[in-house]
């Protein structure tokens, strides 16, 4: 747990910014930093299929306590508005098979430029996601120059969604070659999104692109072993990757 420790600021604010979106729209997002001066990273936190939650804002909260400036983009904010619930806009959005991976890229990275604006800001900055935003936090780092990405069980990365899955997403195997940072993947031996197979897959794709990742995968635990509010939660597994986790991002990020 060393590594968890490190940098832990004991007072920290959080609350609801708006910033530009590249097409003018506004983008609701939830903020999170220490109550210090200290140059800092940032992160950006891409919230998974089922929107903008609570489980991802205070994962949000987690990374300032441990010193870094951490911003959770609603990527669902078009969809959403005066009257329009978090869960609607969700719907809306899943309705329609998901974000565009083009529309993601450019929320990702105006979430990223937000950060550095911060008068704390090192400069440096990083991406993190579960699920579907596992394979974009993947997404943005290949489209995007940024410091340090974690892919957390990200499905469709090397293969198209099947039929019937709800969710319409491409293969980034052509993306590659772009990836700008060093990449963690922790990832889950009993998942089928991604299964074992497709996560050895990506190794191989990056092994002959010569880019940096270091990826785990954990026996007994399947899909959203991070997620408490879930019976897939699985306490060694979550615990030991969020070790990794701040260990990465301070190997990156400072």
């Amino acid at each position: 747990m060393a590594a968890m420790q490190t940098a832990m600021t004991n007072a920290i604010q959080a609350g609801t910014v708006h910033f530009a979106g590249n097409d003018g729209a506004e983008i609701e997002a939830y903020l999170a930093v220490p109550q210090n001066d200290a140059p800092r990273g940032g992160v950006v936190l891409i919230h998974h299929l089922p929107g903008y939650d609570e489980a991802t804002r205070e994962f949000a909260r987690t990374f300032a306590v441990h010193g870094y400036d951490a911003v959770v983009p609603n990527l669902y904010s078009r969809e959403g508005g005066p009257g329009i619930s978090h869960e609607d806009a969700a719907a809306a959005v899943r309705a329609d098979g998901g974000v565009p991976d083009e529309r993601l890229v450019a929320d990702v990275g105006a979430a990223a430029a937000y950060l550095r604006s911060l008068p704390t800001s090192n400069g440096r900055v990083g991406t993190i996601g579960y699920c579907s935003g596992g394979r974009q936090s993947l997404l943005a780092a290949c489209s995007l120059e940024l410091q340090a990405a974690v892919d957390n069980y990200g499905a469709f990365v090397m293969s198209d969604t099947p039929e019937g899955i709800g969710l319409r997403a491409t293969s980034l195997e052509s993306l590659l070659p772009g990836l700008s940072c060093p990449l963690l993947g922790n990832f889950g031996a009993d998942d089928t999104h991604p299964s074992p197979e497709e996560t050895a897959r990506l190794a191989e794709a990056l092994d002959k692109l010569g880019k940096t990742y270091d990826f785990k995968t954990y026996e007994g635990a399947g899909h959203a072993f991070f997620n408490v509010n879930r019976v897939s939660y699985r306490a060694e597994a979550a615990m030991d990757a969020w070790d990794r986790i701040f260990a990465f991002f301070q190997a990156n990020l400072s």
